[in-house]
């Protein structure tokens, strides 16, 4: 079977740049996240095995997201300084190691990940989405699994895991975050619901839909009327949190590990001052072509 791994670049990227502290290269660049990154993505291909591979990257913010909510994600940082020139180095080492990225202008990544990962699904790939975003959960199935980073066992989340974190399916999680809303986005929820509350709504009334047309059985008045109070607002909340399709094909070929550019790799190691990873990089070809002697 096909297997697809799907890496949330810019995920990864800042998880690897606030990791590792304080290293540079020979000439003095940072090299940190670099660093980072590339042993993250080389546990991630250890541990999944994939047969093929896509790192995608944020094209920016959503517009019609933007619209609905002109705050979206409005309190989060600018990029660190050091961070941002790391981002075009690690497209050269993914040239080099053979494997494809996708970045889309004003294209968020979160959209582009869930697309191609129900398309590949569809097609009967195994698929699985490296990243600790929550909203992933909701395309969680038999065939799409979660690689979360936070979560040290380092298993694939399935739908047992997803219930087992919030206390609803995988279908029901973007009604979930809906409710309660989201404070990495900066999405309000309704005052007062929280990731227990909202579950409970969710296990008797099944979905929004469901609790709104029987709202009166909300036994409490006051959750009763702070619900009904923020009606527009819920509404609002999933058209942001859900995770629309991307127009386009779906080009296996593309997604395709390449040949690694053992002589590309060596030159950007050794520009890094990665001697571990030089070091290993010669040990392989070494071993190979023993191998091929044999």
């Amino acid at each position: 079977m096909k297997r697809l791994l799907i890496v949330d670049g810019h995920a990864y990227a800042y998880r690897a740049f606030h990791a590792i502290r304080d290293l540079r290269s020979p000439s003095g660049q940072p090299t940190n996240a670099i660093y980072g990154f590339v042993k993250m993505l080389g546990k991630m291909r250890t541990l999944v095995q994939p047969t093929d591979l896509m790192v995608v990257w944020d094209g920016g913010l959503s517009e019609e997201r933007r619209r609905l909510l002109p705050d979206y994600k409005a309190q989060r940082a600018e990029m660190p300084l050091d961070l941002r020139p790391q981002l075009d180095e690690m497209s050269r080492y993914l040239a080099a190691a053979g494997v494809a990225e996708y970045c889309g202008d004003g294209v968020e990544a979160d959209d582009y990940i869930a697309s191609l990962a129900r398309r590949a699904a569809a097609a009967d790939w195994s698929v699985v989405i490296a990243s600790s975003d929550k909203d992933f959960m909701q395309l969680v199935s038999d065939r799409i699994g979660l690689l979360n980073p936070n979560d040290k066992s380092g298993a694939v989340w399935k739908p047992e895991q997803v219930w087992s974190k919030t206390g609803v399916r995988p279908d029901q999680v973007a009604d979930w975050l809906a409710l309660m809303g989201d404070a990495v986005d900066n999405i309000p929820g309704v005052p007062g619901v929280g990731t227990k509350t909202a579950a409970e709504l969710l296990k008797q009334f099944g979905s929004i839909d469901g609790l709104f047309s029987r709202l009166s059985e909300v036994k409490s008045e006051r959750l009763r009327m702070a619900l009904q109070k923020a009606v527009a607002d819920i509404r609002r909340n999933q058209a942001l949190v859900r995770l629309p399709d991307v127009p386009g094909d779906f080009l296996p070929e593309q997604l395709s590990l390449r040949p690694v550019n053992n002589g590309a790799l060596r030159e950007l190691f050794g520009g890094w001052g990665f001697k571990g990873m030089l070091a290993g990089l010669d040990a392989a070809l070494i071993s190979e072509k023993q191998s091929e002697l044999i």
